[in-house]
């Protein structure tokens, strides 16, 4: 697997606010396109944008479960695997993709209007985190337990769950960890995580696939629960797909088709990443 131009383009980036690294690359992703197909995509590669320092997601040491999956896709399509790595925060499909720096984008909500999605690959849910041994039988955020306790809870500002918290009337007891951070620098789901692990709050409302992962890699047993799909018409549970340019429709379609050929294999990976995952009707999927 190759990494083209990550190095020069990071330090770049930080010196001159991008502008210089986005010419430097859109001429080189231009120059390595020789094999581009009439859709302006690389019939002899396959290039993702991605983060760099984003697990569970990605990183560059291909440790993500989006590595993993982006990596299924490229052997299907008989393709080398480059990556474009750029922080996931605001800009991120504008600096990527829409500079034809990669053709395509791995994670995002099925409901994202800056690119045309595949159709979804997974779909997970918001949970509750919280000790095993902390003596919590916790399932529900409207549970007597969280008021009567007055148990110190995380969440993730402007997240779904934060709202459900401010309607119970919880959110005084509630730690607020700042959503809109440089990923290179933070990882408030994953700080809230750990958090929780050492004693510092007694439950943490995260996304799904952040809360199964690093729940995982505590030291002390650590419980999640998956919420329903949807309280009090709040929205809880995502599906999640791939992005690309709009107008690409032949890629979309062959996108489509790996997919749903490829879909036992990625659903194995998610699990091995204590990925909670539910079907389109909110049940979950367990290990078999």
């Amino acid at each position: 697997m190759n990494n083209l131009d990550r190095p020069r383009c990071r330090r770049r980036g930080r010196l001159l606010a991008g502008a210089v690294c986005l010419l430097a690359l859109a001429a080189s992703a231009a120059a390595q396109a020789t094999g581009a197909d009439r859709e302006a995509r690389s019939s002899e590669f396959l290039t993702v944008c991605g983060d760099s320092n984003h697990l569970p997601f990605s990183n560059d040491r291909y440790e993500g479960f989006e590595n993993k999956i982006a990596q299924l896709i490229a052997d299907e399509l008989g393709r080398p695997l480059y990556y474009r790595w750029w922080p996931q925060t605001v800009g991120f499909v504008r600096n990527t993709i829409r500079m034809r720096l990669c053709d395509l984008i791995m994670g995002i909500t099925s409901v994202n209007e800056l690119v045309q999605n595949t159709n979804p690959y997974y779909r997970s849910v918001y949970t509750l985190v919280y000790r095993s041994d902390s003596g919590l039988t916790l399932t529900a955020l409207d549970d007597p337990q969280l008021k009567l306790n007055q148990l110190r809870i995380g969440v993730v500002a402007g997240t779904a769950p934060a709202t459900l918290l401010t309607r119970y009337g919880l959110w005084d007891q509630t730690r607020s960890y700042e959503r809109a951070v440089d990923p290179r620098l933070y990882a408030p789901a994953r700080d809230a995580v750990t958090d929780v692990a050492a004693g510092d709050l007694d439950v943490a409302l995260v996304w799904g696939p952040i809360a199964g992962y690093y729940a995982a890699r505590q030291a002390v047993p650590m419980t999640v629960v998956p919420l329903p799909g949807e309280i009090e018409s709040v929205q809880l549970a995502f599906n999640v797909s791939m992005g690309i340019r709009d107008r690409e429709t032949e890629w979309k379609h062959e996108l489509n088709t790996l997919l749903n050929r490829l879909a036992p294999r990625i659903q194995a990976i998610l699990l091995d990443y204590h990925v909670p995952l539910l079907d389109q009707a909110n049940h979950p999927i367990l290990p078999e």
